[in-house]
Formats: C-alpha cells, structure tokens, sequence
C-alpha cells in the first residue's frame, strides 16, 4: 500500500476519535495551525513571492491575515455552532424534542489552486478541523515553494492520522480523487471542477466547488467614475488579474466610455509602475508559469487578429514572466478573450447604451462567480441584481465580498457549488443530523392500525392541518 493509501485507511480509523471531540479541544488544534503559522511567516513571505513574485504587504492582506482573521473567527464563535440547534413543534408531534446536530463528514479531501496558494489551503482547512473532520490536503504543483511549507507547517502542527499533506502533480491528484472521501472541497477551474464531480460521483462523495468563470462589472451612466475606476483597477491587477473573483470585464455606459479608460490607465499606473512606462515589480506580481504567460499572451494576439483594440499596456517580458497592464475594446464576442475565464491583467471594455443590453451580454453567459456593480442609482442597482444571477455580488466596490466571515463565499452552477468562509465552511465540513426525543406522552399511535375505528382521526387531521 502506498503513503496515499496508509494515510487514508489510518484517517478513516481516527475519524472516529474526533467525532467525540468537544469545541476545547478542536480550538486547540485550531490555536496549534495559527503558532505554527506564525512560526513560518518569514518562510511563507518568500515562498510567495517566489512562487508569484507577491510583495509582502499584498501577501500580508490577501493570504496571512486573512487566515489568521479565518482562525480567530472559527475560535470565538465554534461553540455556538457546535451546540445542538432548537427546532420548533409540529402539531402533529407536539411533546417531541427535535434538535439539528451538526456532526464530522469524516475524512475530507482538500484541493487547493496556485494562485491565492497559502489561503484557499488554510481556509477551508480551518473549516474542516472546526467541524472536527480528518483532512488530506493536495496544494498545487504550479506554486511548488508555498506547497514545501504548507507541508512542514501541518507536519509541525499535526499527526498525519489527523492532518497530512500531499505534494505532486497530477498523478498524486489522481491517486486521491479514487478513494472513497466522506466530502472534497475542491478549488479552481471550472474544467478541472467537472473533473473532480465525476471522480466524487463515482463513490456518492459529496462536494464543494469553488471555480470561476468571467465576473463582470457594469459600471452605470449615473456613478462616481474616479472611485469606481481606482477600484476596479485595484481589483482586477492584484496578484497580476490571477483572482478568481476580479472583474472580468467592463461592462460601461457608451457616455462614459473614454473618461473611464483614462482613469483606469491613471491609478493602475500610480498602483503598480515604477514609471509610466515601467512597471514596479515589488509591488506587481508575475504570471505562475510560462504556460499560463504564454495564454495570456496568445489571448490577446488572437482578440487582435479578429478586429479587437488595444488601447492601453499589453507590454509582455517572457524572461520574468510578466504581462503588463492592457485594456482592450471592440472585442468581438466571438473571440477567446470573451468566452474563457482571462485570470491575467487584461481588461475587456464593452460600451453600452441601455442598461438592459448590459444585462442581456451577461444573461448570454454562464453564471459567474462575482458580479459588480458601480451605480448611483438605486433604481438600476435593484435592476441588476434581479436581473442576473451570481456566486456573489459587489455594490460600489470589487472582491470585499470575501472578506467578512458572516458572509457565504461560493458560487453558482458553472462557478461552483457550496458555500465556505466562517459558520457556512463548518456547515459545509458537517451533517446536519436531526435528533427527534419522543416524551413518553406521544400521540403516534393515533395512526397505528387498525383503521376503521380512526377515521375520526383523520377528520381531525384535516381540520388541524
């Protein structure tokens, strides 16, 4: 038996240990994955930026303290969710106690992307470990450095009976998705998401997707345009446009078209260049790999060749691996930019005249992960939003979404399934098991056989119910 194989057989033995552990001891374990944490964070520093050449501030925001947030969080609030919910009487068993108790899935599978590598490791792990699951954990060969870490920090925090950690390419991915997990959070492309499904359906495993797809963002005729295009810039060029949650495309009034353009081209200098015509690598990252630039690049040579325009950036250094920022119009529809996820620093503009044309384009696609809306108009942000539907949705801002803990964090058909982040990542990691206590006054027997004396049992029912 290989380690993939033991490591499954010993977790599926210890599951039943955790399932009898109390919030104390399952904040613990959380508190033992935070100083373990703080151990490395000099090591995750320079993995990251390593691996996707992410300046420590920007690691900082989107990666560590978002973990340590994820912790602290699960930590001040686990005992409230562990404890057994209340649920109301029904007339029909009306002395019954019936309670939802939130128990372990079991042995879980945690497959994690490369491009947010640290956080959309830890984060659903802390939602596994507060719901008191053993876990397997599979980060990406694409960010080897913070994948070497991940691993050194479960093996100092954990016994691999509890926690173990799995590097390795597609063939270790492989190995996992055969065996018979009790649940698999899974994060990345949609591609790869339909993979994954078919793997879990094989064994009736169920799952969480966490994908993607072509967020959009309609910026309205009646809006702030300067803060709307500072946003927007921050948004889709943090982490060099590899968010799966960053705007996609712009979707904007034809009246504000060429305002909007130059603004963008404004603050994304003043965000990321050294000079203006020089991009500031410590504050820019690069793309993961030179097959991901190589895409990115292919992209926009394509959307070029059938009539699209670049207005701005686009500059591309193979040696470093880093696509400058670039905005496009007159992008045909049937171009690739504008049917495959871009995940890079390249922005689409659509002009539009009515609204109603924007919310047709986005209608025409797949649900998205994301959608953002920049609008002084309560009338049209009302519009959209029943309009269209989305994983999640933005009203005058981009990605915040994802920051507040009480919120669910997921998407919909195409971008994913399942919801994660604070109470709906326990949730997601748990059975929602009900509990019914019959008192020993009960009034079941009024259904037993025989039934031609009871008929007025029914007569009652019908006029109760």
């Amino acid at each position: 038996m290989n380690r993939v194989g033991y490591v499954f057989e010993t977790q599926k033995a210890h599951q039943y240990v955790l399932r009898q552990t109390n919030a104390l001891q399952r904040i613990e374990h959380l508190r033992k994955l935070k100083s373990a944490i703080q151990e490395n964070e000099d090591a995750i520093y320079f993995a990251l930026h390593k691996d996707l050449r992410k300046s420590r501030f920007e690691a900082s925001i989107t990666e560590l303290f978002f973990v340590y947030g994820e912790i602290d969080f699960a930590i001040s609030n686990l005992r409230s969710w562990m404890s057994p919910k209340r649920i109301g009487k029904t007339m029909s068993n009306p002395f019954a106690k019936n309670r939802i108790y939130y128990e372990p899935k079991g042995v879980c599978l945690i497959i994690a992307p490369w491009n947010y590598p640290f956080q959309l490791v830890m984060s659903p792990l802390i939602s596994a470990i507060a719901a008191g699951n053993c876990v397997m954990v599979k980060p990406s060969e694409l960010s080897p450095a913070t994948s070497k870490i991940i691993t050194k920090i479960l093996l100092d925090a954990f016994e691999e009976e509890h926690i173990a950690c799995f590097e390795g390419d597609v063939d270790v991915s492989t190995q996992l998705l055969e065996l018979s997990f009790d649940h698999i959070f899974f994060t990345g492309s949609t591609a790869i998401g339909k993979v994954v499904m078919t793997a879990a359906a094989k064994n009736l495993t169920s799952v969480t997707l966490e994908l993607g797809g072509k967020s959009p963002t309609i910026v309205d005729k009646k809006v702030d345009l300067q803060k709307a295009a500072r946003k927007i810039a921050w948004g889709k060029l943090i982490n060099a446009g590899q968010t799966c949650i960053a705007p996609d495309y712009v979707l904007i009034h034809q009246d504000r078209l060429d305002e909007f353009m130059g603004l963008y081209k404004q603050f994304a200098t003043e965000m990321y260049f050294k000079t203006k015509e020089q991009i500031n690598p410590e504050t820019y990252g690069k793309i993961i790999s030179k097959k991901h630039f190589d895409r990115l690049s292919n992209l926009i040579t394509e959307a070029i060749d059938k009539g699209a325009r670049i207005n701005w950036g686009g500059k591309t250094d193979d040696k470093s691996q880093t696509i400058y920022p670039a905005v496009l119009t007159q992008v045909p529809h049937e171009a690739k930019l504008m049917e495959e996820e871009i995940f890079g620093p390249i922005l689409p503009v659509i002009a539009f005249n009515e609204l109603e044309e924007a919310i047709a384009f986005i209608n025409k696609k797949q649900k998205p992960l994301a959608l953002y809306i920049f609008s002084s108009s309560e009338k049209n942000i009302h519009k959209i939003i029943k309009s269209t539907s989305a994983g999640g949705t933005c009203v005058n801002d981009v990605l915040v979404h994802i920051a507040n803990p009480k919120l669910p964090f997921g998407g919909a058909n195409h971008s994913g399934m399942g919801s994660s982040h604070g109470f709906f990542g326990f949730k997601n990691f748990s059975h929602e098991r009900t509990v019914v206590k019959q008192r020993s006054l009960d009034f079941n027997s009024l259904v037993y056989p025989p039934y031609p004396a009871k008929q007025w049992v029914l007569k009652l029912l019908k006029r109760i119910m």
